[in-house]
């Protein structure tokens, strides 16, 4: 097998060796680095002797003996030489022959829903998700957030402390905290998709490995959970949105606004699969924000030019997603569908009364709402302002040289019709 599939298959099966691990031996810590030896050793001997029949149980197996030597060496370092001495293994607990069942599937998830700990902060559920289900090195993690792999280490290095100290047991959680942890769980994995699809800092507009992840996560969950409404929304979330990527910037890595774009472009595949996966998720019980949003989602993809959008639609679904969901940048966006459906003046007075909310203080979207708005209503003047105000309120450079590009134009517009 060729390297590139070698990868793939180990990142596929990392998580459920893990999973295995940690819920014959604990000790997440120690059995995270025992995999990743035996992922290291797969990544060597694959590509050069062949895939063996059961990669998953090499690779248990694998791992299994090098944490039984990394615990012996831990205690040994504890000077517990007799301890060790006479520890043996469970037979449950041994490395499982080849001929084993496959790991559970829901290993995986449960491993999801440990990395998704109340106790722990979002960051750390995003960088714990990323490094022990996602499978990417701590290096990948720190780069595609920007921090150093020092700063990163540490990060994850406390989350797995933390995981330990709580005495949190391998296994599904009670029935009492599923619905929460499986919250957790899929807001983690929007995180990732959002900052994959638009990176919130740096140079670049987008980070496609980290929406890529996001979208194989996603469909994991939702291969595991296919009957959960919120699982199937979100993955068509993700689906609708990143079908649009191939459109969204130009020649030189330049902003392209939706209404701009080449939908000719547009991966009619993925939009089809999220179109189905939403339509088959609605009517099933209450309905979710991941849902709804990839609703609206669809509606924009489904529109075959940007001027044959269904605004009205997008309007009413936008204002049922505001009465499950108390979200600013939601209410942003129904200011900018209302604006569409109904005019610029309209638009105007919604975000003057949403300009107010302390949570978007500061917040570009917010300047780059208005300048748009007063843009369509005329104001070209007090538009160009707000498009610079915008552009020094972000730290995406993308969109810093989108939004100057949008004032230097009205610069030219106006100098034109002063001239004229």
């Amino acid at each position: 097998m060729a390297a590139d599939g070698v990868e793939g298959l180990l990142r596929e099966a990392a998580p459920q060796v893990l999973g295995a691990l940690v819920r014959r031996y604990g000790h997440f810590d120690t059995a995270e680095d025992a995999v990743q030896e035996a992922l290291l050793a797969a990544s060597v001997q694959w590509p050069r002797e062949g895939v063996p029949d059961s990669p998953r149980s090499w690779l248990i197996t694998v791992a299994s003996r090098r944490l039984t030597d990394l615990l012996r060496a831990e205690q040994a370092r504890r000077r517990r030489e007799d301890a060790v001495a006479g520890w043996r293994l469970p037979g449950d607990r041994s490395a499982p022959p080849a001929d084993r069942p496959p790991v559970a599937a829901d290993d995986t998830l449960v491993l999801l829903f440990m990395c998704c700990h109340p106790s722990l902060s979002p960051a750390a559920q995003i960088a714990l998700t990323l490094r022990a289900v996602g499978g990417l090195a701590t290096a990948e993690i720190g780069r595609a957030f920007l921090v150093p792999e020092a700063t990163m280490t540490r990060r994850i290095s406390r989350a797995k402390q933390r995981i330990k100290d709580s005495g949190l047991p391998f296994a599904m959680p009670p029935a009492a905290e599923r619905a929460q942890r499986l919250d957790a769980a899929l807001h983690v994995l929007y995180l990732i998709f959002n900052e994959g699809y638009a990176s919130t800092s740096g140079p670049r507009l987008e980070r496609a490995e980290l929406s890529a992840e996001a979208i194989r996560l996603a469909r994991t969950v939702h291969r595991l959970m296919p009957g959960d409404g919120e699982v199937a929304g979100l993955l068509a979330l993700m689906l609708l949105t990143d079908a649009r990527r191939p459109a969204r910037t130009g020649p030189g890595g330049e902003l392209i606004p939706m209404a701009e774009q080449d939908r000719g472009l547009w991966d009619a595949a993925l939009i089809a699969e999220g179109v189905a996966l939403v339509s088959a998720a609605l009517p099933r019980r209450e309905v979710g924000p991941y849902q709804l949003q990839a609703a609206i989602a669809a509606v924009h993809d489904e529109a075959p030019s940007a001027p044959e959008t269904d605004w009205p639609q997008i309007v009413a679904l936008y204002e049922v997603l505001m009465r499950v969901v108390d979200n600013p940048v939601v209410r942003l966006n129904h200011v900018v569908a209302v604006t569409m459906a109904r005019g610029a003046a309209t638009g105007l007075d919604l975000l003057a009364g949403l300009a107010a909310d302390e949570r978007l203080a500061g917040d570009h979207r917010v300047y780059a709402v208005r300048a748009h708005l007063l843009e369509m209503a005329g104001d070209r003047a007090a538009a160009r302002a707000a498009y610079e105000a915008a552009a020094e309120r972000t730290t995406s450079l993308p969109r810093q040289r989108y939004l100057h590009g949008r004032a230097a134009r009205l610069t030219s517009l106006i100098a034109k019709l002063r001239n004229s």
